[in-house]
């Protein structure tokens, strides 16, 4: 069952309804889960069906996500469920946008995941003023993170998630944790409707670290929520230290949550790069 002291929330990250079922079993309790499109190609009914060399259409592959998307949801009513809409470089914000209603549509307690680029925070914009509510994806700096607070102003607590990928940020050699530290630092000068979920999280220490530091949210992989439950649900005391060998700080910038959100520097080679991976993997999917 949930820790007593355990304040963050709990997600999973994945596509597939009977990983849900077992964290449910191990962990006792489950807050969300997200999803995309990488994570659905890894789903073993569509893996199954792409290794009968049999691909889907497109609106084979949309009918598929949503039945997923509902299994999951019935497992965790009272949870929520992202949904990432498809979105390469050249998507525009309407498209999104209208990928983004109908996906809501889907479940009761979606959250629909927009990219952290100009044309995502223009269709994040205008869902937040018609109640759907976002998980902005694929942050990978503050500034970023402060343009995803500004564009979604006026939304109530639970409805806005941004999330930072750390993993991503290892992989390159700086410390992903830091920035998952200076958002929630950032964050504190706002009213907090926008809360931060710790995502591409790739190990036991990241986990335990977005705990240490009170991240609003944190999204894991099944194994590392295995392991968590094999250390008997582990809340960091105050002797835990993060130590991330070999990776370079990422220092914190004074950043005002004040301009218009269009302002702020919103590129980052690592968005452009997961647009690819998940357009390519979503891609894949379907037969042309």
């Amino acid at each position: 069952m949930r820790p007593e002291n355990l304040r963050t929330k709990i997600f999973l990250d994945s596509g597939d309804p009977g990983e849900t079922q077992e964290v449910i079993r191990l962990l006792g309790f489950l807050d969300g889960q997200t999803t995309n499109p990488t994570l659905i190609s890894k789903n073993p009914q569509a893996h199954q069906r792409l290794e009968r060399g049999q691909k889907f259409s497109q609106d084979e592959i949309l009918e598929f996500y949503r039945q997923e998307v509902k299994k999951i949801s019935t497992l965790i009513p009272e949870g929520s469920v992202s949904i990432e809409v498809y979105a390469d470089r050249t998507t525009a914000a309407e498209t999104m946008l209208q990928q983004g209603r109908l996906m809501f549509s889907w479940v009761p307690n979606a959250h629909i995941k927009f990219p952290s680029t100009q044309e995502g925070l223009i269709a994040a914009e205008k869902a937040v003023k018609q109640k759907i509510r976002v998980n902005m994806t694929l942050c990978f700096t503050q500034e970023q993170a402060a343009a995803v607070y500004v564009a979604t102003r006026g939304a109530k607590k639970g409805e806005v998630f941004v999330s930072p990928f750390v993993g991503r940020l290892d992989d390159r050699g700086e410390n992903g944790m830091d920035l998952i530290s200076h958002i929630m630092k950032m964050y504190r000068e706002g009213d907090g409707h926008a809360e931060v979920l710790t995502a591409s999280v790739r190990n036991l220490d990241h986990f335990l670290c977005a705990l240490k530091l009170g991240s609003d949210i944190i999204s894991a992989p099944f194994n590392i929520l295995k392991e968590w439950s094999e250390k008997g649900l582990l809340i960091p005391g105050n002797d835990y230290v993060y130590q991330p060998a070999g990776l370079k700080a990422i220092s914190f910038k004074e950043i005002p949550l004040t301009k218009y959100w269009r302002d702020y520097n919103l590129h980052h080679e690592l968005t452009d790069k997961g647009m690819e991976r998940f357009s390519a993997d979503w891609n894949a999917l379907i037969h042309s």
